[in-house]
């Protein structure tokens, strides 16, 4: 604001007298007094102009200047070391829950919001197909299990038995094959072609005296006829004794004997492989189909189990996707797209962690089981505390900007922090010990290098050229090139700044006091 120096003029006029009546010459002498004040007057007035434009100017200006300016001095201080990031908060684990196979939803037992616990029963799906199966597959089981049961224990006291009196039976026929027929059957043999020998002779006598009778008309042609066929008879009885009686002189044929033979000796495989007992080829073989009937019922059961929704790991459900009575089927446990979850019937979030973007430069300050302390804008004037769970082992590349993931536990009982938030997160990467530090906002870059201007008196600010630490809380660390009494700069007139010149491609930077680059050395 301009200030004039301010001119007060008085003038006075004296009309008492008129001119008549005053003299002649003291009247021209009063003007010419008159006419000499008035050059003065103006005088002093054009130099009073002159003077209030060369404070408005020159003067004023300069002061306004060394107003503006504002300096502070280096100062010593002992601070955290923090490094400053963004970051969402996420949930641990987080899964859609969905059946092993496609089937009708029977039962939901929980809602959203929901807290479950970790093999709680979440759900039932219809099971009614499987009933049938799981009741074949037992009965399976049990006949599998009595025929290995029969295999290991072998054949009975009475099958054995029944096999030995089999054995001797085909022995004694051997024997008696071997042995040929006894003289008593010869002997039979030979008195049935006697008799059926005296039988013929006796027909022959009979049929002789017919045929006598018959010649001199004594009887019918059919009585003689009789009589024929009755010698005829005797005859054929004669021949088949005789037939028999060679068979049972001749014995038993070689035939017949080996015939016998082979049977005992069939019947003493038979009785030999009932008194070994099962092989252990049919043992094992029962003992597989066993095994098999064992798998098939563990399948039909682990079907049935499959059924049976439970939660895997402690949590919150999240999303309902569907009702009881609806169609679901099995999706991708990690999948949250919107062609996934609409066939998954939950959606479940275990305990929320904070995941933040670390800058490349800041990486190496970062280790696991730090302190953070976390703020969200939700809930402005709260902190949380966590600590470094996971660093990334590979880097992200974002718009051409270098970051690394890294994941911090939180510690939030009353879960008031929700999946999604943004939150500002402080790694405490350590502490600065009686460090010389200025405000960040003085730390320029030249082309001389990184500095900040300092004041010397009521002279120009000369620019010195410092080495820089950890920049935290708006003050950075000046490691070398400051004594520690001087005072730097923080800003400037309008105009008045020195340009930062860029060095080495770098572009230009004032090193502002955005704390978001905090741990940052510029």
């Amino acid at each position: 604001m301009a200030i004039f120096p301010k001119l007060i003029v008085n003038m006075t006029v004296d009309t008492s007298n008129s001119v008549d009546s005053l003299p002649l010459i003291p009247q021209a002498k009063k003007k010419s007094k008159n006419h000499w004040l008035s050059w003065l007057f103006l005088f002093g007035l054009v130099g009073a102009i002159g003077y209030a434009v060369y404070y408005q100017v020159a003067v004023l200006p300069k002061q306004e200047a060394k107003q503006q300016m504002i300096t502070q001095s280096v100062e010593r201080q002992s601070m955290p070391i923090t490094v400053l990031a963004n970051g969402t908060v996420k949930p641990e684990r987080s899964i859609n829950v969905s059946p092993k196979n496609s089937g009708i939803l029977k039962r939901l037992l929980v809602k959203e919001g929901d807290t479950v616990k970790q093999g709680q029963v979440l759900a039932y799906m219809d099971d009614s197909n499987l009933q049938g199966q799981l009741t074949q597959a037992r009965g399976q089981l049990a006949q599998a299990e009595a025929n290995l049961q029969k295999a290991q224990a072998g054949n009975r006291p009475q099958d054995i038995g029944q096999a030995q009196a089999q054995l001797e039976e085909a022995q004694a026929n051997l024997q008696k094959a071997q042995t040929g027929n006894r003289p008593q059957d010869i002997a039979q043999a030979q008195a049935r072609l006697q008799s059926a020998q005296a039988n013929l002779s006796k027909a022959e006598d009979d049929f002789r005296r017919n045929q006598q009778l018959y010649n001199t008309g004594a009887i019918s042609l059919q009585t003689v006829n009789q009589k024929r066929s009755d010698r005829d008879s005797a005859q054929a009885a004669v021949n088949e004794a005789q037939q028999a009686l060679a068979l049972q002189k001749a014995g038993s044929r070689p035939e017949d004997i080996e015939q016998a033979r082979s049977v005992v000796k069939q019947r003493q495989q038979a009785l030999a492989l009932l008194k070994a007992g099962t092989r252990t080829e049919d043992i094992e073989a029962a003992r597989a189909q066993v095994m098999s009937a064992r798998g098939s019922l563990q399948n039909i059961q682990a079907q049935i189990n499959d059924t049976i929704l439970r939660a895997p790991f402690d949590s919150i459900v999240t999303q309902k996707y569907a009702d009881p009575g609806a169609f679901v089927t099995p999706t991708t446990s990690g999948s949250s797209v919107s062609s996934a979850t609409s066939s998954s019937i939950l959606s479940l979030a275990s305990t929320n962690q904070v995941v933040a973007n670390v800058a490349e430069s800041n990486i190496a300050k970062i280790r696991l089981g730090q302190q953070v302390t976390i703020r969200a804008d939700a809930h402005p004037g709260k902190t949380f505390t966590g600590r470094v769970s996971q660093v990334a082992a590979q880097a992200t590349v974002e718009q051409n900007v270098t970051s690394f993931q890294v994941k911090a536990t939180l510690s939030d009982p009353q879960r008031i922090l929700r999946s999604g938030m943004n939150v500002e997160v402080d790694f405490q990467a350590g502490r600065l010990d009686n460090a010389m530090v200025v405000p960040t906002a003085a730390v320029v870059r030249r082309e001389r290098g990184t500095g900040v201007f300092v004041v010397q008196g009521d002279s120009q600010p000369v620019f010195k050229r410092i080495e820089t630490g950890a920049t935290v809380n708006n003050f950075t660390e000046v490691k070398s090139g400051l004594q520690g009494t001087e005072k730097v700069m923080l800003s400037f007139p309008p105009g008045m700044r020195p340009q930062s010149r860029p060095r080495g491609g770098i572009l230009p930077s004032t090193g502002g006091g955005n704390r978001r680059s905090g741990g940052n050395s510029p």
